[in-house]
């Protein structure tokens, strides 16, 4: 296996995450761009990799470090990502990102529809949308004939101790997306729309109770792939029990998502940061096998950790993992893909295997973990 060129947009929480796995693998030659010196300083402690100063916004700038590049990956916000796979279409780059937003990775879709031999666009490598997608699609193929897929995901902070029962975890401007923006369902086969912050549930794991409503994004591209082969198909974020009727107060009755660079003014300087998190899976797909209606689930629970002499927040583990195995597993196969690539064309089976994917089975020590095993599934 030779060396893949890469660069690396963004070097917060995830990019910097990013950045150690797969520079520390000693099989890819990274490049991180980010906006902010202090923040590429940081990154590049430690790590074998160069950085520059990159405006993510100038698409002029972007195709010139693109260039000769075999993939590009973003760890930016939402709001910058169709223009960076625009640079990439443009300098024959493939594209990796982390988006949840909808409305973005249909234009991403677009882009990838004139895509070179071997390049390939594959929006939402995270968790959710991402990691979810693979589990629910390798439970899926064990039915003869489907009923209902749920999906369920969330970060939560390990010991909550305000009213919200939150700390910020992930990015407010992705938080407050997912909280505010229509979400994608499918019911009795017909895909719909559904209100986010609605759809409340409520359920125990590991004697911890919590609740589970509908947020944005999290499908992916699920509701197509399966259209009317499943009766019922939807996914909702995780919390503890309590946290959505406080954000629907915030959003809907005083009419904060309306005036959302307010709210999240308001929720950075009133909730602290954690990295002392855990994410939660909890997937389930219902259908008949030889002539009995059964139900499989896949349950995950994946702790904060100790790792290349840092700590991350589970969070960061989940989303960097999951977008550096599907980042391996593509640009190591045989004949290159083509164009806009699905998170549930992955093997889930594929994705353990892989040396990134590990994360979500267990802590390899080799990896510079000191803490016990951070997956219990």
């Amino acid at each position: 296996m030779g060396q893949h060129s890469i660069l690396l947009l963004g070097a917060g929480k995830i990019g910097g995450a990013i950045a150690k796995l797969l520079a520390g693998s000693g099989d890819y030659e990274l490049l991180v761009g980010d906006a902010d010196a202090a923040v590429l300083e940081r990154v590049a402690r430690g790590v074998k990799i160069s950085t520059a100063l990159i405006d993510a916004t100038n698409e002029a700038d972007l195709r010139r470090h693109m260039t000769g590049r075999r993939a590009v990956i973003s760890a930016c916000s939402f709001q910058v990502n169709a223009g960076i796979a625009r640079a990439a279409a443009e300098a024959g780059a493939s594209y990796f990102d982390l988006t949840e937003d909808v409305d973005t990775s249909r234009i991403i879709r677009g882009i990838a529809a004139e895509a070179a031999d071997g390049q390939m666009f594959v929006p939402q490598c995270g968790l959710a949308p991402g990691f979810v997608s693979i589990v629910a699609t390798n439970l899926a193929r064990r039915f003869d004939r489907l009923d209902e897929v749920r999906l369920r995901a969330g970060a939560l902070p390990q010991f909550p101790t305000n009213g919200m029962k939150y700390n910020l975890i992930w990015s407010t401007d992705g938080l407050i997306n997912q909280y505010g923006n229509p979400c994608t369902a499918i019911r009795e086969g017909q895909i719909i729309q559904t209100v986010p912050l609605e759809g409340l549930e409520h359920f125990s794991m590991d004697g911890v109770d919590y609740e589970a409503f509908n947020t944005s994004g999290g499908v992916g591209t699920l509701c197509e792939t399966f259209g009317d082969r499943v009766r019922t198909l939807d996914y909702k974020t995780i919390r503890y029990r309590g946290h959505r009727d406080l954000m629907a107060f915030l959003m809907n009755e005083l009419r904060l998502n309306a005036r959302r660079p307010l709210l999240k003014n308001i929720l950075e300087y009133a909730i602290p940061i954690t990295l002392q998190d855990m994410t939660l899976i909890f997937c389930t797909v219902t259908g008949w096998k030889d002539g009995r209606l059964m139900q499989l689930t896949d349950a995950r629970k994946i702790f904060h950790g100790d790792c290349f002499g840092e700590r991350w927040g589970a969070i960061q583990i989940t989303t960097a993992a999951s977008l550096c195995t599907v980042l391996d597993l593509l640009l190591n196969e045989p004949k290159p893909r083509r164009g806009f690539v699905k998170q549930e064309e992955i093997s889930l089976d594929d994705f353990l295997a892989n040396r990134f994917g590990q994360y979500y089975v267990c802590m390899p020590q080799e990896r510079g973990a000191t803490a016990p095993p951070w997956v219990r599934s």
